[in-house]
């Protein structure tokens, strides 16, 4: 390796760390917030959070590479810019491609690296992170006995506290449990004074120990089957054990998420929608078969002079027509509903059909435009950070910025149009890619020539009062 090369990689490497650590941090914390109320209040232990984090921290790699890349090229370039060792390096007769080559070998990597780590991690991925957080969706909040708010999530049974003491919130006062685990609704109930609260069996059960109370059990008649008495009983101790099993996360069988679009590969998904498109051309050959039951066809000279007479008569004076021209009549406008009925009842079903083949076609070409946005990112970012010669973290972030935002708008646009059929999946699909894949192209033109089309004094741009914050930014 040259020592060019290995200049140039230094100054890559360490951006690029920094910025993918933030760029990873920041996605993940994005996608804990979105599902931050499914994870609140239901005690679920570092285990299993550590477990959603570390999922989607690999959910979120080929998203995070082409930013990442795109902002440390733009610091590489714009630092090398910024203290004259580009001008350098062009001095002693090297062409800007040969600078930027080092780093386009690694984007290439990288770009190589993401489409492997697309088509074999991230599915597997998928599969742990949404079967782990659907059993956390289905899990009951942990359980929270409320002052003087009735708490039912106990299944079988009723729960109100008037009071709760202790450093713990252990100790009760005013104590009520209807018991309904006999489906003869609220026909036990229980009231104490005082009683205390604690864990048995490693958290397994509760345990509610009560002190002065009453039970009262109501007794069906046995002729009628309706409540006729009372039994009521006194204690001075009672110990009530319920059972915690529904608070705890139970696993779903990892196998009944597997057919989902997410969690196949190119083989699967090729495969998959083959089979829909196979099906989808089936159900439309079928579809003027199925139409044949609702229509009658006859032949013009077994019709005779009667039925055209029959026919004048409708169209002259339709109030006027006999029991059977009516009839006739009758029958023709409940074919023309039934016919309708159907054709809608198919557009319906062959259009969520045409969708469902999209989605997975839109996951097919995902694997391949995340992976060549790194290189894309890339083709903007050197020569740009080349043009501008401005290192540190201050324009770099902002352009960067502004660039994958255009890139996510135009590949959201991109792939909504194609699922809802507005335009081709491929041309929805690679829509971002072919809008930005001018602008790197006329960057690394200018950057050639070294161009001063964007040699302006960014400072200017700050108010007078931030500048000299600005000026030690940068």
């Amino acid at each position: 390796m040259k020592k060019l090369d290995k200049l140039i990689l230094q100054a890559f490497a360490g951006p690029f760390l920094l910025t993918f650590a933030v760029v990873q941090f920041i996605f993940l914390m994005q996608f804990m917030m979105k599902y931050m109320d499914d994870l609140v209040g239901k005690d679920l232990g570092l285990g299993v959070i550590a477990q959603l984090l570390f999922y989607f921290s690999v959910l979120i790699v080929p998203i995070s590479l082409p930013l990442a890349v795109l902002l440390s090229s733009l610091m590489t370039f714009g630092t090398l810019g910024e203290h004259h060792e580009l001008t350098a390096i062009k001095t002693a007769g090297i062409s800007l491609t040969r600078i930027l080559r080092p780093v386009l070998l690694v984007s290439l990597v990288l770009a190589g690296g993401a489409f492997w780590f697309n088509n074999t991690i991230v599915p597997l991925a998928n599969l742990e992170a949404y079967s782990l957080l659907w059993d956390v969706r289905q899990q009951k909040l942990a359980l929270d006995i409320r002052e003087g708010v009735f708490y039912n999530g106990i299944p079988g049974y009723t729960i109100k506290v008037n009071h709760k003491e202790g450093e713990n919130g252990d100790l009760l006062k005013g104590v009520m449990i209807y018991d309904h685990t006999q489906g003869r609704g609220s026909s036990t109930v229980i009231l104490a004074e005082s009683g205390r609260m604690f864990t048995r069996f490693g958290g397994q059960y509760l345990g509610l120990e009560l002190f002065k109370g009453r039970s009262y059990v109501e007794q069906p008649s046995a002729r009628s089957g309706s409540g006729a008495s009372f039994i009521r009983q006194k204690f001075d101790r009672n110990v009530i054990t319920f059972s915690l099993a529904s608070f705890g996360l139970d696993r779903t069988k990892k196998e009944l998420f597997k057919e989902n679009k997410m969690m196949l590969d190119l083989g699967q998904l090729s495969h998959t929608t083959d089979s829909l498109h196979n099906r989808l051309g089936l159900e439309r050959r079928q579809l003027i078969q199925q139409l044949n039951p609702y229509y009658t066809y006859l032949r013009l000279d077994t019709i005779g002079q009667a039925a055209q007479q029959r026919v004048e008569n409708w169209e002259i004076a339709p109030t006027r027509l006999q029991p059977d021209n009516y009839l006739i009549a009758q029958q023709a406008a409940n074919r023309a509903r039934n016919v309708r009925a159907f054709l809608a009842t198919s557009a319906e079903r062959l259009t969520n059909l045409s969708k469902e083949t999209a989605n997975y076609r839109i996951e097919t070409y995902r694997k391949f435009t995340q992976s060549a946005a790194i290189l894309l990112m890339f083709l903007i970012g050197a020569p740009l950070g080349a043009i501008i010669k401005k290192g540190g973290l201050g324009i770099p972030i902002l352009v960067s910025i502004v660039f994958f935002i255009i890139y996510y708008v135009f590949s959201i646009m991109g792939e909504k149009y194609g699922r809802e059929m507005v335009m081709p999946v491929g041309v929805g699909m690679w829509m971002s890619a072919a809008i930005l894949l001018p602008v790197g192209l006329f960057f690394l033109y200018q950057a050639r020539h070294d161009s001063g089309l964007l040699d302006i004094d960014w400072g200017r741009l700050i108010p007078r009062r931030f500048r000299r914050g600005y000026k030690k930014a940068v």
